[in-house]
């Protein structure tokens, strides 16, 4: 409880010289986006800009969305003293545990096990109870969606006394996310002139949620969705050769679909470490290479998602250095 005495000393929230009370301040919105920066290096068949969304407090794209699947929970009343489970390949469930443990919330996360080591150490810090599977551990609805059908017999298991399951492959709060900030935000930050989005095909709630909002501003900019190479190892993007197409998708959004395998992206995300200093993970390295190969004219902007940092993938990254320890070209 906080006396009037350390009310009445206490500095408030005030976004115009960046002070804030509380971590969940610093989420964004239109007038506070994630920045746009451009890529000046190694795309050359477009103008395109990149969404850092790496700036997020808890380091991804998936801030917003769990920060709206978590309020939805709470304003319906559908929390009240039980737990929360989700599946995740880590980014939601990195900002679930922390918005969860800000909230008295515990978090179990089932996880496929080939996720980078690196996120699930992160989310034990952060209080969560991490359970991973192997992706034919539980074979409902596709081979590579045994995490969510883990999830889901949790949810269900104690009559559904214990658990809450957020659900964000088929929770349209995740859309909401996407269509009331990044949708809002891409558009102010192009100035309406933004012509082709990118962004992969994950939970989808991003590419529907701004695609939508961008197609209601503009029916002719092009919304392009990256889809990953079956086996892929982008961690957070689906190839639907392999695993079920998210409730929350919408078809009627989207335009192209690019395909993109693991060798060139794992290639245009060291290229964008060494020649933009831009230190993304390797499904930033996808949309790039998307972007370049979609055919814009040099003069239209585009931009692309930067879902999250590439510092949460270095043991993945190490394949791509000599035997020596140094760089390869």
């Amino acid at each position: 409880m906080i006396t009037k005495l350390e009310e009445s000393t206490r500095l408030h929230t005030d976004r115009g010289v960046e002070r804030y009370d509380d971590i969940r301040d610093l989420l964004p919105d239109a007038d506070h986006p994630t920045p746009l920066v451009r890529v000046n290096r190694v795309a050359t068949a477009a103008t395109l800009y990149l969404k850092l969304e790496w700036l997020n407090p808890f380091g991804s794209i998936k801030d917003r969305a769990a920060a709206f699947l978590l309020d939805g929970l709470l304003t319906r009343d559908e929390l009240g003293d039980r737990e929360l489970v989700e599946a995740s390949s880590g980014n939601t469930a990195i900002a679930l545990a922390a918005l969860a443990s800000l909230h008295g919330t515990r978090l179990t996360v089932t996880i496929p096990d080939g996720v980078p080591e690196e996120k699930k150490i992160v989310l034990r810090m952060l209080g969560a109870e991490v359970w991973e599977t192997p992706d034919d551990l539980c074979p409902v609805d596709h081979p590579k969606d045994g995490a969510i059908a883990l999830a889901r017999s949790l949810a269900a298991s104690e009559g559904g006394g214990r658990y809450v399951m957020a659900n964000q492959y088929e929770n349209v709060d995740n859309v909401r996310a996407h269509y009331e900030t990044t949708g809002p935000e891409i558009w102010r930050q192009t100035e309406g002139r933004v012509r082709a989005f990118f962004a992969g095909f994950g939970t989808c709630g991003t590419i529907t949620g701004v695609g939508r909002y961008l197609k209601e501003r503009d029916p002719s900019i092009q919304i392009v969705a990256i889809e990953p190479q079956r086996g892929h190892r982008l961690p957070g993007l689906k190839s639907f050769e392999e695993a079920k197409q998210p409730g929350i998708l919408d078809w009627s959004v989207i335009d192209d679909v690019v395909r993109v395998d693991d060798d060139p992206a794992y290639t245009m995300t060291k290229r964008l470490w060494r020649e933009e200093g831009l230190m993304v993970g390797p499904s930033t390295g996808a949309v790039v290479v998307a972007a370049e190969q979609f055919g814009l004219d040099p003069d239209d902007i585009s931009v692309g998602v930067s879902p999250d940092s590439g510092l949460k993938y270095t043991s993945y990254f190490a394949e791509l250095l000599g035997d020596d320890g140094l760089p390869t070209t």
